[in-house]
Order: structure tokens, then C-alpha cells, then sequence
């Protein structure tokens, strides 16, 4: 199970990389295992500015639909356009090209207090 250190996680299986105040969002190797082969992703909250846990999308697997939750609050300013027509690259490179939203982060301290990758391996027993 692939869980790098350089990133922050959310108890929902989301994942955080952070450049100045941009935040980078996707869901974790271990999220994708469960939910099996992607199907389609949907992010209809581009240029919305949400606040930390709600829903700015769902992600679409053969079996079922799962909320994706923002894991710090901000603008969303960028979906990855590729999962369009890619959705399954999610499933193949999901901390790479896999990559769901970029937003620019209202209140950098809740970066400071997602997970660290020991804390997430703990959650999911890995």
C-alpha cells in the first residue's frame, strides 16, 4: 500500500499536497483498493469556495458512488480535466496524474492538522 510521508490525509481517504497556499486533493491508494475499478468523476463545484468537509464531488466505481469532502477549506480553482475522459487513472496513479482538485486554502492551519502518513497507516490498519 502506497502512503507516502510527504502528504497529509483525511479520515474520509482524501489527500493533501500543499505549494504556498494551493492545496492539491485526491483519494489515497488505499481508497481506490476499496472502491475498485473508477468509472467516472464528478466535480461540479469548480471557482465555488467551500468550507473544510463538504462535498465537492463524488467519484463513480463499478459498484458505488462515494462523496469526496474537502479536506481544508478555499476556493476550488482547478479540476483535473483529464479525469473526463480518464477517470480509471485515479486507480492507476491516484498521488501522480490521478489528482481530482487544486484549491486555493483559506485557512492554512487546518493543513496542520490532517494526518501525517503514520496516522493515516494507523487508521486503515496498514
Amino acid at each position: 500500500m502506497n502512503i507516502p510521508a510527504s502528504l497529509k490525509y483525511t479520515k474520509d481517504h482524501e489527500w493533501v499536497s500543499l505549494e504556498g497556499d494551493i492545496a492539491t486533493v485526491g483519494i489515497t491508494d488505499f481508497a481506490q483498493k476499496e472502491l475498485g475499478d473508477i468509472v467516472y468523476v464528478e466535480v461540479e463545484t469548480l471557482d465555488q469556495t467551500l468550507e473544510k468537509d463538504e462535498v465537492f464531488g463524488t467519484v463513480e466505481a463499478v459498484k458505488t458512488v462515494s462523496d469526496l469532502f474537502l479536506p481544508v477549506a478555499g476556493e476550488i480553482i482547478e479540476f483535473n480535466d483529464s479525469l473526463e475522459t480518464k477517470p480509471e487513472t485515479v486507480n492507476s496513479d491516484p498521488y501522480g496524474n490521478g489528482w481530482m482538485v487544486k484549491v486555493k486554502v483559506s485557512d492554512l492551519s487546518q493543513y496542520e492538522s490532517l494526518l501525517t502518513s503514520d496516522d493515516y497507516k494507523k487508521l486503515i490498519g496498514a
